[in-house]
């Protein structure tokens, strides 16, 4: 597929150290492969995202967002209605911005600041108020935490064979051993691989797989029951366990 530089009238070009813009989409439209010159903060105040860029995977619910760094590649894919709210920022306009792609935690004062940044005229005065709140934005970008929403894709024909298994049919319950007799390879040898091609146990990238489903067919209105089943999870209950360790929230009210 083609990559393409969108110009998102300009606010992504880097002619102020900070710009944002707000833009709604439907569910299942795909942005396609594209980069900015600018860095770009993608803050999702409704819907999930599904961003692919350097060959991996992230997925972006609500309260979340994605930092990507300026020239690099992405695409993204929306599941429900998604409203995008994204903040520009020139690789130059502080010494502490994130390096990597990564999916970031947003506080309801950074959430604040990205749609106050979105309603400031362009060019503004770095002086004057509108200068001084994208200031405090910066400051807020230099301490984002990081989190754990990146499904890791590895290298290695026989781990991909897998990789694809697992995230088209997050229900399957073949084991490691399995794996090992239909692939002729012993469990320890794709354990050590897993571990070195994606920095994740096979268990690990597996429930990793099922929680980026799970927030998927949660967005698209699925019943909590019907979630769990469709992930192979043996009760709701234990599926509710493993979505509030990692959200905070149970996923019956996590998009409320």
């Amino acid at each position: 597929m083609d990559i393409v530089e969108l110009d998102s009238q300009g606010r992504d070009l880097g002619h102020t150290p900070v710009s944002g813009k707000a833009v709604d989409y439907v569910s299942g439209h795909v942005v396609p492969r594209h980069s900015h010159p600018t860095c770009q903060l993608i803050h999702a105040v409704q819907g999930v995202m599904v961003v692919s860029a350097q060959g991996d995977q992230w997925v972006v619910p609500p309260t979340r967002g994605l930092w990507m760094p300026a020239r690099e590649t992405h695409g993204i894919r929306m599941v429900g209605d998604v409203q995008v709210r994204t903040v520009y920022i020139r690789p130059d306009a502080s010494a502490r911005l994130p390096a990597d792609c990564r999916v970031v935690g947003i506080s309801p004062l950074l959430r604040e600041l990205i749609l106050a940044a979105i309603d400031v005229a362009q060019p503004y005065d770095p002086d004057a108020r509108d200068g001084r709140l994208m200031q405090l934005l910066l400051d807020e970008v230099a301490v984002l935490p990081s989190l754990p929403l990146r499904l890791p894709q590895p290298a290695d024909a026989g781990l991909r064979a897998i990789c694809r298994t697992l995230a088209d049919t997050p229900d399957d319950a073949s084991t490691l051993t399995d794996w090992a007799g239909r692939l002729d390879i012993d469990a320890k040898t794709i354990q050590r691989r897993f571990i070195r091609e994606t920095g994740m146990t096979f268990g690990q990238w597996r429930q990793q797989a099922r929680l980026i489903a799970a927030l998927e067919q949660l967005a698209s209105g699925a019943k909590v029951v019907d979630v769990a089943l469709n992930l192979g999870y043996s009760s709701p209950s234990a599926f509710a366990t493993m979505f509030k360790r990692q959200f905070g929230a149970s996923p019956s009210v996590y998009f409320r």
